[in-house]
């Protein structure tokens, strides 16, 4: 019976695939360059939460997806430079339909799943201002129960999906935060200018969901953003925060090449065996080789296999510009939490703790604070460090608190480490997908570059 089920599904994937690529064929794929802005928002309470807590969506399945370069390679590069401001996350406005309207999405690289608010207009209940509009574009479409994409077991796409009463096809999103995101699957083009366009992509249209803006996924899923519209890099600089959030300074982003890449340093991203089950593990994730922190110089005795995935997939160290803040599995945490105690502890906040997740906060002084701790150095395999100056260790979460910007990942429910775009500040990180790695590089990222 079970190598009967696994020649069905295998028979399944084969059709699916065949047809999938039958379609693409039929597209014909023109050179196009791409220009939207990046702004930063206040986010709703509810997305403020989702901004500290966001996070990959851990997959239940453990295959690995394989990247068709040679197929990437005929297809024209995408080339485009934007500006953007940044607070808690960065938000993506893309023009999308036909004709566009513009909706407001978090980049993601921790995500596959794109989607987009498809509220209905209900007189008592007004949807968000960016909500999208199916009846006004004339190329939306909605996936019915019967597309492939909806049944069970799909490489690389395990999110949840049923048949509603309408025949269509549901899906239920989970974040770490216990927040949701639910509607119906589609397809739909960004549309950028009145020729230049992408070809019909797989969104999600949420009619249910806690916060105002959708969200763009860029991991290396083959139905992310990045992938389906055939990005080979992209790279963004995230500019230095300011005090209270309040200033919201401005940062730069690229798809396609960037300038500044022959200063970076790459890291090749982590590979797994399609055969190693691994239920902890998330295989769509930019992960990399972390192999130890250092605290004001001094290296933590921390044992390098925490950094990197076990039997289990536990400890994977991942780089998401879609969580504010870093996390540590607890043996890591615990080694960074001594040693700022043993640095600063009769100064900590007594029985504090922020969003559930971070514990080391301080009443005012900042300055003084990050200057006992001193800089942390967040290294990597092939000699790679991020540097995080004492400046910038402390983030004011509310009325003159300030708490280290580390949390342990237990409080997101998951077993991986995450470097959220809290420490990416003042850093060119380029995820290039062609190549399979990631870059870092110096950057006076609040300066137009």
């Amino acid at each position: 019976m079970a190598s009967s089920s696994r020649v069905f599904v295998l028979l399944l994937l084969i059709i699916f695939n065949f047809l999938y690529i039958s379609a693409q064929k039929t597209i014909k794929h023109k050179p196009f360059s791409m220009s939207f802005p990046l702004i930063s928002t206040s986010l709703s309470h509810n997305s403020s939460s989702k901004a500290l807590f966001l996070s990959s969506f851990m997959a239940s399945n453990n295959r690995r997806q394989t990247q068709n370069t040679k197929t990437m390679s005929r297809i024209p590069s995408l080339n485009y430079k934007s500006t953007f401001k940044y607070s808690m996350a960065l938000i993506v406005t893309l023009p999308i339909g036909t004709p566009p309207q513009n909706q407001q999405m978090v980049l993601d690289t921790g995500s596959q799943l794109s989607w987009i608010q498809c509220h209905k207009k209900i007189p008592k209940r007004p949807p968000p201002t960016t909500s999208f509009d199916p009846s006004l574009s004339s190329t939306f479409s909605v996936l019915p129960c019967t597309h492939p994409l909806c049944k069970p077991r799909i490489p690389d796409f395990t999110l949840p999906t049923t048949c509603d009463q309408n025949r269509l096809c549901h899906y239920s999103y989970f974040y770490a935060d216990g927040t949701l995101a639910e509607g119906n699957l589609v397809r739909e083009k960004i549309t950028f200018s009145r020729s230049q366009s992408t070809p019909p992509l797989i969104l999600g249209c949420a009619t249910e969901s806690e916060d105002a803006e959708g969200i763009l996924g860029m991991n290396l899923g083959r139905f992310s953003f990045a992938s389906q519209a055939k990005v080979q890099k992209f790279s963004y600089c995230v500019p230095i925060r300011q005090g209270s959030h309040a200033v919201k300074p401005s940062g730069t982003f690229y798809l396609g090449q960037n300038p500044n890449s022959h200063t970076f340093q790459y890291i090749n991203l982590l590979t797994f065996p399609q055969s190693q089950r691994m239920p902890n593990l998330d295989p769509l994730a930019f992960t990399v080789g972390m192999v130890g922190i250092k605290i004001g110089g001094k290296k933590l005795n921390i044992s390098g296999r925490v950094f990197r995935p076990n039997a289990g997939g536990s400890g994977q160290t991942i780089i998401d510009s879609g969580t504010e803040y870093t996390f540590l599995v607890e043996e890591a945490y615990n080694k960074v939490r001594e040693e700022i105690v043993r640095l600063v502890g009769p100064r900590l906040k007594k029985g504090y703790v922020y969003g559930g997740a971070l514990d080391m906060c301080f009443d005012n002084r900042p300055i003084e604070i990050g200057r006992l701790i001193g800089d942390m150095t967040l290294q990597f395999e092939n000699g790679v460090d991020i540097l995080i100056n004492k400046e910038r260790m402390l983030d004011e979460v509310e009325g003159g608190i300030h708490c280290v910007g580390i949390g342990r990942s237990e409080s997101l429910g998951i077993a991986s480490n995450i470097i959220g775009n809290f420490h990416q500040q003042n850093l060119w990180v380029e995820f290039d997908m062609r190549n399979r790695r990631v870059g870092f590089g110096k950057g006076e990222c609040s300066r137009q570059v």
